[in-house]
């Protein structure tokens, strides 16, 4: 796309808008308050708000390669924290998606310099998960699964988090787990047992 194309685009964007509604920028203006923080994957393809239809101040969004939600990543916690604690966000939804180029990488073993410690989280996903994982004979079907488990595992540590177990517990958030179905553009709810998994690891865990 070129540069002098997005303005072009922008400016046609603008006209539209103020063509339906002239307050629809000063309104915008006043101030956001979204109730869902999704958290997804840089992927050019995978546009957060086009796929979920929503839109401007719907939702508070974070991407990066291959969704991860990482305790060393500030930016990562620093959105979270602002998300549930000043925002009030209702909901938190990491949302991967299948034939993901971070997910193939990570597993490929490849020296992607500074890319490695990255790749490493999912690799540690896939050590988690090796006992199911190893019996999928096509690999094809082994990648789509792991972008399955690497997103419970990312909601997992987003239940880690002290301001999300605090809204949690509260009966003031909850946590989805989905996948971007990039072949037919469906978003899948993994339904993933929460309560459960988080009866596994809360003692080790749970803040009080």
């Amino acid at each position: 796309m070129q540069i002098e194309k997005i303005f072009e685009n922008n400016r046609d964007w603008v006209a539209d808008k103020l063509n339906k509604d002239v307050n629809y920028f000063s309104e915008l203006a006043d101030g956001q308050n979204p109730e869902v923080l999704y958290i997804g994957c840089s992927d050019s393809r995978v546009t957060a708000e086009e796929l979920m239809g929503a839109k401007p101040g719907e939702a508070f969004v974070y991407r990066n390669i291959a969704n991860m939600v990482s305790n060393l990543d500030l930016s990562a916690m620093s959105v979270i924290n602002y998300a549930v604690k000043f925002l009030k966000v209702k909901h938190i939804i990491v949302c991967g998606h299948y034939n993901c180029g971070g997910v193939k990488a990570a597993m490929q073993g490849n020296d992607l310099g500074i890319l490695n410690p990255w790749l490493r989280s999912i690799r540690d996903v896939y050590r988690l998960h090796k006992a199911e994982l190893k019996d999928i004979t096509d690999e094809e079907e082994k990648y789509r699964r792991l972008v399955e488990v690497n997103v419970q595992e990312q909601c997992l540590n987003v239940l880690k988090t002290a301001e999300v177990q605090v809204a949690y517990r509260a009966g003031e958030l909850t946590v989805h787990g989905w996948v971007f179905d990039i072949h037919t553009g469906n978003l899948i709810d993994l339904k993933i047992d929460f309560p459960a998994l988080i009866e596994g690891i809360r003692e080790i865990y749970r803040l009080e």
